[in-house]
């Protein structure tokens, strides 16, 4: 036969590191009262562990003549308490001690100056019982000295009587609001002496009806007369047990933990996050003027190619009209150190920009002179920063939705020149010389110095003529003469040349210009991701160790 083994929970020191962490990361994001609260469970808790767990701490706690006293007179089986008719007759707490050896440190952090041996038998060993000031009582001092225990102790013993057991002021202050604490509480109904006993078995439904209503249900109701001794046996008994299973300061402490960890938020699943990378994108690329760069790398490039590869007659015509790159300051920023170089003429739109794309080791400063992004596409990446923001924090609670609001647009100050840094160093590689563009513009200045060969013999031989001196013999192609031949064949070849030229130029640029294309997306792509989806993942993944911590603190 197989035995089935109980899978256990996280234990207490698990659980305090996880509200402690919950706290730490909810530090910013939610309630400062929240999160203070849940720090300040976590240090008590660590207090309370290091402590005697060989003594269990029950407090009777209960309103004005509810006849607490008496019970712990009662309970103590000597007069420890004055009982008196004079309201309020317990102005500060003290306590009575089965067994107290090694309770003193436990008594000190509770601050209970007031110790006294209990005369009755020792079936409750490692019972402390405290009997505090009324919880209503008309001087605060004691209201606050009976909150602060509340929130201390290990076993909370309520006392009411038949005339204040319904009183809004214990329900709505006190019980309710230690619902998950029901498993470290009792309830007492006092006084039953003065019932018959229909009125008894009627106030205990009612009572038990009300208990049920504030979160209590199965917390145990007794009813006990501590002036004639009915109930207290079982309340003995009750509390015995208690003591003896040395457990109510670990399970206080843990209803603590739950507690603070509820008032932090519920543990809720992170969401996925949706996918707005490409919108934003788009926006950033349009913005920082991708389409006009692109648009110059391909015409740069059939620029530069016409006066590498062109007719040496007529390329020199070219070079007198602007480069389209160079236009835009692309490509010819100076290297940080060095000599300023040549810069085109023409406005700048206020853009700045760093290039490190000239060289190995070489940082390029400078500005770029792409237009400055018009009125309209700035309000488009505002547009899609919003909407990366919103998307994310979609299924989020409110502060933290706040929190990936505000983590989206927390570096949008940096997008403009970080945008315009990456624009001016991908596209820089866009200048760069095709290495067949040397090979043809040798074969072109061969083909010109052919065309000058045959100008030079040509202007010899009309020269020769011209002074009627004897022509020597001229070599043919055919019937044409080889002046003739080097002439006209080189123009024809330089001509001819020059447009296939320019037809590779112009394929070359499309291809340039649609690679340029890629690498301004995906630099540009870099940049939102780096400067805005970044964040917003961070505070996605901040809640959801956050939600894990939580889970782990309630569990």
């Amino acid at each position: 036969m197989k035995l089935l083994r109980r899978k256990e929970g996280p234990s207490l020191d698990s659980r305090l590191a996880a509200l402690l962490e919950a706290a730490e990361l909810a530090e910013g994001r939610l309630p400062e009262e929240a999160v203070s609260g849940a720090r300040t469970v976590a240090e008590r808790a660590g207090v309370r562990r290091t402590l005697s767990i060989d003594h269990t701490v029950a407090a009777l706690a209960g309103a004005t003549g509810s006849g607490k006293s008496s019970l712990y007179n009662a309970l103590a089986g000597t007069d420890l308490a004055a009982v008196g008719v004079v309201r309020p007759t317990t102005s500060a707490a003290q306590a009575a001690l089965w067994d107290g050896e090694g309770s003193g440190p436990l008594l000190d952090w509770l601050d209970i100056p007031q110790r006294h041996p209990a005369a009755s038998a020792s079936d409750l060993s490692g019972l402390v019982l405290l009997d505090l000031p009324d919880h209503d009582s008309i001087q605060v001092s004691h209201r606050l000295e009976v909150d602060r225990l509340v929130e201390l102790v290990d076993l909370l013993v309520w006392v009411v009587d038949p005339q204040k057991y319904a009183d809004a002021a214990l329900h709505d202050r006190y019980l309710r609001r230690l619902a998950a604490h029901r498993g470290v509480m009792l309830v007492v109904l006092n006084q039953v002496d003065r019932l018959p006993d229909s009125a008894v078995d009627r106030c205990l439904r009612d009572l038990r009806r009300l208990l049920d209503e504030d979160g209590l249900a199965g917390v145990p109701v007794l009813a006990v007369s501590a002036r004639t001794g009915a109930g207290l046996a079982e309340l003995r008994a009750l509390l015995n047990d208690r003591v003896a299973e040395r457990k109510s300061w670990s399970t206080r402490l843990a209803a603590d933990i739950a507690t603070a960890a509820a008032r932090l938020g519920a543990p809720e699943e992170a969401p996925a996050g949706q996918a707005m990378d490409r919108a934003l994108t788009a926006a950033l690329c349009e913005a920082a003027g991708v389409p006009l760069v692109v648009e110059a790398v391909a015409k740069g490039h059939r620029h530069r190619a016409v006066v590498a590869t062109g007719w040496p007659v007529t390329r020199w015509i070219r070079k007198l009209r602007p480069d389209p790159l160079r236009r835009l300051r692309i490509g010819t920023m100076a290297p940080v150190g060095g000599p300023v170089g040549e810069l085109p003429a023409g406005g700048s739109s206020g853009k700045s920009a760093a290039s490190s794309g000239q060289g190995p080791g070489t940082e390029v400063v400078g500005r770029t002179s792409v237009p400055a992004a018009s009125a309209v596409q700035r309000a488009r990446v505002e547009t899609a920063i919003r909407d990366v923001g919103e998307a994310a924090a979609a299924d989020l609670p409110g502060p933290w939705a706040a929190a990936v609001r505000q983590a989206a647009r927390s570096r949008s100050q940096e997008l403009t020149d970080a945008v315009d840094r990456v624009v001016a160093t991908t596209s820089a590689g866009a200048t760069r010389r095709p290495r067949w563009w040397r090979a043809v513009n040798v074969l072109q200045w061969l083909v010109f110095a052919a065309m000058v060969a045959g100008a030079l013999w040509l202007g010899g031989l009309f020269g020769m003529d011209y002074l009627r001196l004897p022509q020597p013999p001229l070599p043919t192609v055919g019937v044409v003469p080889w002046p003739t031949v080097l002439l006209v064949g080189g123009a024809l070849a330089g001509v001819l040349i020059a447009l296939l030229s320019r037809l590779a130029a112009w394929a070359g640029g499309r291809r340039r210009a649609r690679r340029t294309a890629r690498a301004l997306r995906t630099a540009v792509g870099r940049v939102g991701d780096d400067l805005v989806l970044a964040p917003v993942r961070g505070e996605l993944d901040r809640y959801a160790r956050f939600t894990e911590a939580l889970t782990r603190a309630r569990a």
